[in-house]
């Protein structure tokens, strides 16, 4: 993983999308888990947000919603398929590795 793992590290208003790990999503991982965590265990989302994603439900509680729905749809992608392409790229930094050799 190229990207250090931030144990709680500030978050954007949105996730990325689409079917790409980015940079972001590295750096993220410790806050997917703890987000998917959360919901198996069915935690209230203005807790979450407010402890996981560091929002205000209160006083901000549109953009703290979206916030909190975005990035719990990635980790949820992240866990159900995005997963493949993490070792799809670690195969193919590998085999540029192994080709420069």
């Amino acid at each position: 993983m190229p990207n250090p793992v931030e144990l709680d590290p500030d978050v954007d208003d949105e996730a990325p999308t689409g079917n790409v790990v980015t940079a972001y999503d590295e750096q993220h991982y410790v806050t997917y888990l703890r987000l998917l965590d959360a919901s198996r265990d069915g935690a209230d989302w203005q807790e979450v947000v407010r402890i996981v994603l560091h929002r205000d439900p209160v006083t901000e509680e549109v953009r703290s919603r979206r916030c909190w729905e975005t990035h719990l749809a990635r980790a949820q992608w992240l866990s159900g398929s995005g997963y493949r392409r993490i070792l799809e790229q670690a195969v193919a930094m590998a085999a540029r590795g192994d080709r420069d050799a």
